[in-house]
């Protein structure tokens, strides 16, 4: 089983995947980007709004357990041990909390181009605070028990992967209307 990636690759792996998805905006019509498949499917805008807030969530626990020492000696549940030694969700769909149902459209390119904007600047700022920070906090995942401030980069970076075959099925759909 693999160990935990490093922070430093994960923090890659989140700017690179902002950048991706940075791409997908300016490259998509606001149709485009607001276009659904059948059924009760996610748009590539949803899709962004859903990794926009999903992902300001991880960064808040990051900053949280960069400062203070709370919950350290909590452990991450053994399904998530699974995920973070295969460094990656399984390759399924993977039903959310009901919260899901409600992502909004959003309103324009431009919003969701400033929101990107703003979390790779967060990350910029976790990127100075890591090295620097000599506290060893947890903070609680609604699913999977506690993670300190690289397994949450790790899984914010996991994530992202994970939303890319949801990404390639979405522009499937684009590409047949």
């Amino acid at each position: 089983m693999n160990d935990q990636v490093g922070p430093e690759a994960s923090i890659r792996g989140v700017h690179q995947a902002i950048d991706s998805w940075l791409e997908v905006v300016e490259e998509n019509s606001m149709d485009r980007l607001l276009a659904r498949p059948p059924g009760n499917k996610w748009s590539l805008g949803q899709l962004c709004n859903h990794l926009l807030e999903a992902t300001d969530y991880f960064f808040e626990q990051v900053e949280i357990c960069l400062s203070a020492n709370e919950h350290w000696e909590e452990e991450m549940s053994p399904a998530a041990r699974i995920l973070f030694g295969i460094n990656g969700f399984p390759d399924q769909l993977i039903e959310g909390p009901p919260s899901n149902a409600a992502t909004p459209q959003p309103d324009n390119k431009e919003s969701l181009l400033v929101a990107f904007n703003q979390l790779r600047q967060r990350l910029a700022g976790i990127e100075e605070r890591l090295p620097i920070s000599n506290t060893k906090g947890k903070t609680r995942h609604p699913g999977l028990k506690y993670f300190n401030a690289g397994e949450w980069l790790q899984f914010s970076e996991m994530h992202f992967r994970h939303h890319l075959r949801q990404k390639r099925r979405i522009e499937e759909f684009l590409d047949t209307i």
